[in-house]
């Protein structure tokens, strides 16, 4: 089987590729390597965050890896939070306080269209590849549903009635954002290894 290092500390992103790419692929933690180091998104870019992250990563361990970024990208807003949706509402990466402040500065606007974009950095013997997956939709009056994270609950994917947030970790990992990007990687991974 094929070993691959995600370099991400977020436990639910962690879950979600699990999900999507195992058992094809092992999944290899920062946790299981023992690696607790604050990794730098200091890029102005998704691409840019996602790449920074895979190569600290690989530069460390001399390991084959990928990390992704993802923005969720409000049109009204000129694309805020985007590259910042992490920390939108400051560096305490609160998801409520992230929410609240997107759908305060929406207030009653009914143009609430949005899209979540995830970028995929992908090092695999010695070069770089990127995956993009975008899934459009439309920003909630408030939050609905407790399952998924971070935007989950106030985005409503395109021809959806139902949040992210309301949906089945199993209806989500078919449709999101970062669904279509890992399932690029997984297309590029079966054709480039073996």
């Amino acid at each position: 089987m094929n070993k691959l290092v995600f370099a991400t500390n977020n436990a639910h992103k962690l879950a979600e590729v699990r999900a999507i790419l195992e058992p094809e692929f092992e999944i290899v933690s920062l946790a299981d390597l023992n690696c607790n180091d604050d990794i730098p998104e200091t890029a102005e870019t998704l691409e840019g965050n996602a790449l920074l992250k895979a190569q600290f990563i690989h530069n460390k361990f001399g390991l084959d890896c990928f990390a992704d970024d993802t923005g969720l990208e409000v049109h009204e807003l000129n694309g805020e939070p985007g590259v910042y949706s992490a920390r939108y509402a400051g560096d305490a990466h609160n998801s409520e306080n992230n929410m609240r402040k997107v759908l305060s500065l929406l207030g009653n606007k009914t143009n609430r269209k949005a899209c979540f974009r995830t970028v995929i950095a992908l090092i695999l013997c010695e070069k770089t590849y990127y995956f993009e997956g975008k899934i459009k939709g439309d920003i909630s009056l408030q939050p609905q549903g407790d399952s998924g994270f971070g935007y989950d609950p106030i985005f409503v994917p395109e021809n959806n009635l139902l949040s992210f947030a309301q949906l089945s970790s199993d209806e989500k990992n078919k449709i999101s954002h970062r669904a279509l990007a890992v399932s690029k990687l997984i297309s590029f991974l079966k054709q480039n290894t073996k």
